[in-house]
């Protein structure tokens, strides 16, 4: 791997970082890390979400740029007579993107490797062979020879089971491989938002947000969207990239390197129409490139912050991503670029006579 330069060390630490819903402690101190020095204070809400406040004007408005901080995992639940671990997904898993995967599981005395498991193919019937193995037959094996032996390593039910894999620049050194893109991409996202800022004059607060519990109902948001009481919100993640094989212009047409995401419809939300048309409008000003997209299922930290207090107009900003809720999702560089300058000169122009149009587009 070449030499990281400032920008991919932040990337690589952010993605590094163990942390699946209800346990986001590694990310979130990573996250401060980077992002208190660009910051006039950070907090926390009472779940563990991060708040990083950088003032501009006074009595302007407030702006909320939001990303979780969690990643998809699993939790034991219980610990066979043999030491064989079983678990229960937290976040949303496709079954045929875990067999025979490595994964950390941090236990009480410290991280353990573990490979998930289930019955070899070979002793399974021709039938049985033609079909997924389900979650709920699938374990992870540590290399214990008992139950016993599996809680002398420190393994007890509760504990995190986390993907491993290691941050990689590809060939192409624009393209990033690795675990947690979703959503680490969108903490990285507020904190070189909040460094841009730093020095520079902006008619309003801004608060770079890193979110917990998100993959599990977007609860972080909703908890530190009620403590912000922001008057605009971002919500910035990661969006399906449909440029692979198999994949249909009318199912997925984003693809990674030709900008961020403007997502018009979610689950979770549809898109205010007065943000998204002035979002719109400053990428086209500054020449900025931006993909539209929609997502039938799934949503993103918007969908809460728009609820909050009396509603506030919000807009999901996501970064094309290749194999997301996978132990290796793969983005460009650019996008995230893209998606940074872009929210930067959005913000500019959020001052309160602009936040009060918007309120009523």
């Amino acid at each position: 791997m070449a030499k990281l330069d400032e920008t991919l060390t932040m990337l690589k630490d952010l993605t590094d970082a163990k942390g699946i819903p209800g346990h986001e402690k590694e990310p979130r101190e990573v996250m401060e890390k980077y992002i208190a020095s660009h910051s006039d204070e950070v907090t926390t809400d009472h779940l563990g979400s991060l708040i990083a406040k950088k003032s501009g004007e006074e009595n302007g408005p407030k702006v909320m740029v939001a990303g979780h901080l969690d990643e998809v995992g699993f939790m034991v639940t219980r610990i066979d007579d043999k030491g064989f671990i079983f678990f229960q997904p937290v976040g949303g898993w496709w079954n045929q993107v875990m067999l025979a995967q490595r994964v950390t599981i941090m236990t009480r005395e410290g991280d353990l490797t573990g490979v998930i498991g289930s019955k070899p193919p070979h002793i399974l019937s021709a039938e049985a062979r033609k079909k997924p193995v389900e979650i709920k037959d699938m374990f992870v094996d540590i290399g214990a020879s008992s139950k016993e032996e599996a809680e002398e390593f420190g393994v007890r039910p509760g504990d995190s089971i986390v993907p491993y894999f290691e941050f990689t620049q590809m060939k192409n050194e624009k393209v990033l491989l690795a675990k947690a893109w979703d959503n680490r991409i969108g903490c990285a996202i507020a904190i070189e938002v909040l460094k841009r800022l730093k020095n520079e004059k902006h008619p309003n607060t801004v608060y770079g947000v890193g979110t917990v519990q998100e993959e599990i109902g977007l609860r972080g948001a909703g908890t530190s969207a009620h403590a912000v009481q922001p008057d605009i919100g971002f919500g910035v993640d990661v969006g399906i990239a449909g440029d692979m094989p198999g994949v249909d212009d009318k199912d997925a047409d984003s693809k990674i390197g030709e900008g961020p995401q403007i997502v018009l419809y979610d689950a979770s939300m549809v898109s205010h129409k007065g943000v998204r048309d002035l979002v719109v409008s400053t990428a086209e000003e500054n020449d900025i490139p931006f993909q539209y997209a929609t997502m039938a299922g799934g949503g993103t930290d918007s969908g809460k912050i728009h609820l909050t207090g009396d509603g506030v107009p919000s807009l999901s900003i996501t970064v094309p991503t290749r194999y997301i809720h996978s132990h290796a999702a793969m983005l460009h560089r650019d996008d995230f670029e893209n998606t940074v300058d872009l929210l930067v000169k959005v913000i500019k122009k959020l001052d309160s006579e602009t936040v009060k149009k918007l309120t009523y587009s």
